[in-house]
């Protein structure tokens, strides 16, 4: 009876070697087959090698940290040896662009960057296309729109048929001056004035610098104008009529770049810049349900007739609307 016992014990720790083992196994075989998927991945990169990338801006522009990033993450990639920034876009912010303009000189002090016009290139993003090494328009590109704008609705007027009156207690007569909720004064109105022309003369400086141009001499410049591509070939606004074709060639004559490489698109993460407008989308979800107030936030997210809303302070951007 006690040697059945004993066998019986020798079974069950025999049994947890084994299954000790076989853990052991399958645990060294996950390990080696996320080595070799590793290697792999390394592999195709390198056999990938270099290449251009491509970074698009789009829409209107605002100070996008994920955008910041990704400029960063580009000018650290060891495999992209040039970058080519396609801007299609009316403007935005004077911040966004003054942001963005920092991070791609920044890029453009490790690799070679050109900046690649569409449909429309101006205010705060001909601003980002001062930032790179060449401009490439094509020749209906709209680009220009040198300017500053500061808006704000007035609705006191309108208050008052609502018989809807403000009250404020404020540290200064400046603060909140402009504001919607009554009438501009000639204080108010002088600070804006200031503020804009100032902003105005550092965007007009930065033209000036980066294309080494009187902009005095070129005619509207300084008053806001916007130009064909070949008005602002003609005025020294661009460097080179063409699209990405030409704005790689350039790469490969002007700046030692290899033939043949490819051009990757880089993407950063999507980021919503709604602000306070979000979150009344989101608590629209509370009454009208979460699909449905995701659809409407897709809907204003995409269509760039409701982009002026998202903008705050300093804003160049062209409004070439129908008025």
């Amino acid at each position: 009876m006690a040697f059945e016992t004993e066998t019986v014990l020798d079974r069950r720790r025999l049994r947890r070697r084994l299954s000790l083992w076989r853990a052991l196994a399958v645990l060294a075989a996950v390990v080696a087959f996320g080595l070799l998927v590793f290697a792999s991945s390394e592999g195709a990169g390198l056999a990938e090698g270099r290449q251009i990338a491509r970074v698009s801006l789009e829409g209107i522009i605002t100070e996008n940290r994920d955008q910041l990033r990704l400029l960063k993450r580009v000018a650290d990639n060891k495999q992209v040896v040039a970058v080519i920034l396609y801007i299609n876009s009316p403007g935005g912010t004077t911040t966004g662009g003054e942001a963005l303009f920092e991070a791609i000189r920044e890029v453009a002090k490790v690799k070679p960057v050109v900046a690649q016009m569409g449909t429309i290139a101006t205010s705060a993003a001909y601003i980002v296309g001062l930032a790179t090494d060449h401009m490439v328009a094509h020749g209906n590109t709209i680009t220009g729109s040198v300017g500053v704008i500061f808006q704000w609705a007035e609705v006191s007027q309108l208050l008052d048929k609502l018989g809807v009156k403000m009250n404020e207690i404020k540290s200064g007569p400046l603060k909140a001056n402009p504001s919607p909720f009554q009438p501009v004064d000639e204080a108010g109105k002088a600070a804006a004035e200031q503020m804009v022309a100032e902003s105005q003369r550092w965007f007009v400086g930065l033209v000036a610098t980066r294309r080494g141009i009187d902009t005095a001499n070129v005619a509207g410049l300084e008053q806001g104008r916007v130009y064909s591509g070949r008005e602002a070939l003609a005025n020294k606004l661009v460097d080179q009529l063409g699209g990405e074709p030409e704005a790689v060639k350039y790469l490969e004559e002007k700046r030692s770049v290899p033939k043949g490489l490819r051009v990757v698109d880089f993407k950063p993460k999507r980021e919503s810049s709604w602000g306070v407008l979000g979150v009344s989308v989101a608590a629209l979800g509370q009454v009208i349900g979460e699909r449905a107030a995701g659809a409407i936030a897709r809907l204003l997210d995409a269509d760039e007739a409701f982009g002026g809303l998202r903008l705050d302070g300093l804003v160049s951007l062209w409004q070439g609307s129908e008025r």
